[in-house]
């Protein structure tokens, strides 16, 4: 479990922990993978394939072989626009890249990239292919982002976004992991690339600018006026990636008085303080790893950071130090909904199972509809496309929202809109968000939560996201009856991949990481700190038997 603590965590790794960056891009092109080993095959969890070349779960086979689905998939969906591709700075990315370009060009597919040199986060590469569809009726764009998001350095990413800029659902994920583990399984037969010199010379590859589309409509989702005119400072650290070019030219164009704290890009982020495992991970939600920008608060009226591709946020304030993923939504939800004039008045709140039920009662205050689905911002693409969303987050601090006049701003995460929110929100209240949330939770109710973590197998994550109400003989939870056991989510009655069960004043859920081999057990307590261990203990005798059934 999380409680135990490394020993090193919060600190700057030692050297002989750091990643080995050579050796891993070779191990990309030697190791090859045994498609007949279940951690080897290709897996798309709740935000694509992830794994490391070490460990045979991300070399360039799987590259190989996922590009040519992708590119098989749009053929079979009649999908003839641009595919815009990105990258983070991950070690494995470049590579990954380079693969990747190979096959699209073999295919013959229109692709959109940035420079050489430049990153992509995902929310600019989501913004793009929104504003290349806006008004189209044929030949839609679509995209691929080459990231493992928050994932130690040796990670590598592979995710596909839909002509929707969102995540791809669980219909497309599906026919191309299968055509995927099915070109591995045959040894890459029908695969058609060309020579990575060849790729760079075809007219079918071409540059986009993505952060210049991005950075000049920020204006359209964020107060930059009330920002300015308070002289407000800011830090920004966006932790070595995607987004590290974004910040200074989003300070010079809305004239903000903003400091990037760190512009260092190294793959392997030895600038990083270690995460709660002593591990680096870069999770802009953890204080563990967020230390040096904590170590500044003082420093600045607000201070914020973002993931290796700048899909997840983390603020600091002067007054609470690291904000909670969980209070900073029900900020931005109460905020926003207050704030937001031109927003319609059936605009719903998107939430997953897992954040806070905080937001509940926010959303009941504000008179608005919510939506609450699984883990996974594709459940929000749709709603988030057609407007019917106006806010959509999750508690890995994940969120996005819509532009001020109600349009559509992006479908997958932004951690860039979020933070900026925050130092909307300080600007415009004259007090940060810590804040905000005190004022919030003295009105509503004081949550306290928790989070804790554990290794889990392969097969001991398939136990846990096979559980069933009927499996679960429990008829209270901390002391207080049972109101609900539920393994679908009330949104969209879609499998949440686990189990939750809830009480008059707390719950707890658990579920395997789709990005790690790792389990989770998130709970929530509106009575008392000692109310939620109860509750935490009784999670986890209640997930240690599921393992010890099998």
């Amino acid at each position: 479990m999380q409680s135990r603590i490394s020993p090193f965590a919060g600190q700057l790794a030692p050297e002989e922990l750091l990643l080995d960056v050579a050796k891993l891009i070779d191990s990309y092109y030697a190791l090859k993978p045994d498609p007949s080993v279940a951690t080897q095959r290709v897996s798309f969890g709740t935000s694509g394939h992830r794994g490391s070349a070490f460990t045979s779960s991300f070399n360039e086979q799987h590259v190989l072989a996922i590009s040519q689905a992708i590119c098989s998939y749009r053929q079979a969906n009649g999908m003839d626009g641009p595919l815009f591709l990105g990258i983070d700075t991950h070690a494995l990315s470049l590579p990954a890249l380079e693969t990747a370009l190979t096959v699209f060009a073999g295919n013959g597919a229109t692709v959109l990239q940035a420079k050489p040199g430049e990153y992509t986060p995902t929310p600019a590469l989501s913004h793009a292919i929104l504003k290349y569809n806006r008004g189209r009726t044929a030949g839609f764009a679509d995209g691929v982002v080459l990231t493992p998001s928050h994932n130690p350095p040796e990670s590598g990413g592979y995710k596909y976004n839909l002509s929707n800029g969102g995540p791809a659902d669980s219909t497309a994920t599906g026919w191309i992991e299968s055509e995927a583990n099915r070109l591995l399984a045959s040894g890459l037969a029908g695969l058609r690339r060309v020579s990575h010199a060849q790729a760079l010379q075809a007219p079918t590859i071409r540059s986009y600018d993505f952060l210049e589309n991005y950075v000049a409509e920020l204006g359209e989702v964020i107060d930059f006026e009330v920002i300015r005119g308070s002289g407000i400072r800011i830090g920004v650290d966006p932790l070595g990636g995607a987004g590290v070019h974004y910040w200074p030219r989003i300070a010079e164009r809305y004239q903000l008085n903003l400091q990037v704290v760190n512009q260092q890009v190294d793959p392997t982020f030895r600038f990083m303080s270690l995460d709660w495992d002593g591990r680096i991970r870069l999770d802009p939600s953890s204080s563990y790893a967020m230390q040096s920008l904590i170590g500044l608060k003082e420093k600045y009226d607000i201070a914020f950071g973002c993931d290796t591709d700048h899909d997840r946020h983390g603020i600091v304030t002067p007054s609470g130090g690291l904000l909670p993923p969980n209070h900073f939504l029900s900020v931005m939800i109460d905020y926003l909904f207050r704030n937001r004039p031109r927003w319609r008045a059936d605009l719903a709140i998107g939430k997953t199972v897992v954040s806070s039920a905080l937001i509940d009662r926010v959303a009941k205050r504000l008179g608005r509809r919510l939506y609450e689905v699984p883990a996974g911002f594709k459940w929000f693409a749709a709603g988030l496309f057609d407007g019917a969303l106006g806010f959509a987050g999750e508690e890995s601090a994940g969120a996005s929202f819509l532009r001020r006049d109600g349009g559509t701003w992006t479908t997958d995460k932004d951690g860039i809109t979020p933070a900026l929110l925050a130092a909307e929100i300080t600007a415009h209240s004259g007090k940060d968000p810590a804040h905000y949330y005190q004022k919030l939770s003295a009105e509503l109710g004081e949550p306290f939560a928790d989070r804790l973590e554990a290794s889990a197998t392969l097969t001991q994550k398939r136990q846990l996201s096979k559980l069933v109400p009927a499996q679960i003989h429990a008829t209270e939870l901390a002391g207080e009856p049972l109101s609900q056991v539920s393994d679908r989510a009330p949104g969209n009655a879609m499998s949440i991949g686990g189990i939750k069960l809830s009480c008059a004043n707390g719950w707890f859920a658990a579920r395997p990481s789709g990005t790690e081999d790792l389990y989770k057990i998130y709970a929530e307590s509106f009575v008392s700190p000692a109310h939620l261990q109860k509750i935490l203990v009784q999670a986890q005798q209640i997930v240690d038997g599921v393992f010890a059934a099998e």
